[in-house]
């Protein structure tokens, strides 16, 4: 050993210290639950609707109502007017309310945003008459407790059974109920519908009228149906009904609705979507006791929505026309290169 070198001592051995550890100190400790939880996949549950549409729809406003405010969500009644009005528009295709569910609430908007433009495509005038109740879902910083809060709003609309009463395929059943009316009426703070007049008219007096009103002569060419003060459009919901129960088509008539409040407005254009009025049905939003024409200012309106999304079209085909030749030059550019 060198001088530099240091040699420490070191204790003896004895037999004692070279047993091995027991099992139990070899093994590594248990993991919590927690931890090996895997995440369960959300289920929708199985509503037991009520026979009566109306009193369903009643029970998904009160829980939709219920869900917004216990999440914080706030004053701005279009976000989750706008969240049902979405989900309304749906089909009740098997798998989609689970596929839902399972979303997170930042992944929402970007839904809401497709289920619009796919509807958009459609109805432009319609879609453009329902801005506020879609216009938050573009907001590129939206907020994060409203979001919680929609996501809430979305269980508890599907659990509610919203798809069972708007997603069917036929236009009959999917008509039997405003959804959106006794939300709008709940949403609303009892001084605000004072000031603004607005009081809803009640399903049973609307259906009742639209029996009276509505017969076999009601049907022929060159029909308009107008309803001055729409609301949500409760009283066109009841004649198409009554169309529809004489074998009368509603897409054969030309529909007129309008309201000087813009959110009724546009409750009334996606009702007229959910609801299948026809290619012929528009939504105003003016003063119905102003002496000018305003149907004629909402069929201008219409015409320029159609326009610009025949525009909007053109230059989207241009694109993927563009886009499409640049591939296949890049293609054979590449296919003419010697290797």
């Amino acid at each position: 050993m060198s001088d530099d070198e240091i040699s420490l001592p070191r204790p003896a051995t004895t037999a004692a210290d070279q047993l091995t550890a027991p099992a139990w100190a070899k093994k590594s400790p248990p993991k919590s639950k927690a931890a090996v939880r895997t995440p369960t996949k959300i289920k929708a549950r199985k509503y037991h609707a009520p026979r009566d549409p109306h009193e369903h729809a009643r029970e998904i406003a009160e829980n939709v109502m219920d869900a917004w405010y216990q999440n914080f969500g706030g004053s701005s009644i279009d976000i989750p007017l706008g969240t049902v009005a979405a989900l309304a528009l749906l089909r009740n295709v098997p798998g989609l309310a689970e596929w839902i569910l399972n979303l997170q609430p930042h992944e929402l908007p970007q839904l809401f945003k497709e289920i619009y433009l796919c509807q958009w495509i459609k109805r432009p005038d319609l879609i453009n008459r329902a801005i506020r109740l879609h216009d938050w879902a573009w907001n590129p910083e939206p907020d994060k407790q409203q979001l919680c809060a929609v996501h809430a709003v979305t269980h508890a609309a599907i659990n509610t059974g919203l798809m069972d009463l708007t997603g069917h395929d036929d236009p009959y059943l999917r008509s039997e109920a405003d959804v959106l009316s006794p939300l709008l009426t709940g949403l609303r703070h009892k001084s605000d519908k004072k000031w603004r007049g607005e009081y809803h008219t009640p399903a049973c007096v609307s259906d009742l009228m639209a029996r009276i009103l509505v017969d076999k002569d009601t049907g022929g060419e060159d029909k308009s149906i107008r309803d001055p003060a729409v609301g949500s459009g409760t009283m066109l919901r009841s004649t198409a009904q009554g169309l529809r129960d004489l074998q009368l088509n509603p897409h054969d008539y030309t529909w007129y609705g309008n309201d000087i409040d813009s959110l009724s407005a546009a409750c009334a254009a996606v009702n007229t979507i959910i609801w299948s009025l026809g290619p012929r049905a528009l939504i105003g939003c003016a003063d119905s006791l102003a002496p000018e024409d305003d149907y004629a200012k909402t069929i201008a309106e219409a015409r320029d929505a159609f326009k610009q999304r025949d525009d909007y079209m053109s230059t989207a085909n241009q694109i993927v026309a563009y886009r499409r030749a640049f591939r296949l030059l890049d293609e054979l550019t590449e296919e003419s290169v010697p290797a």
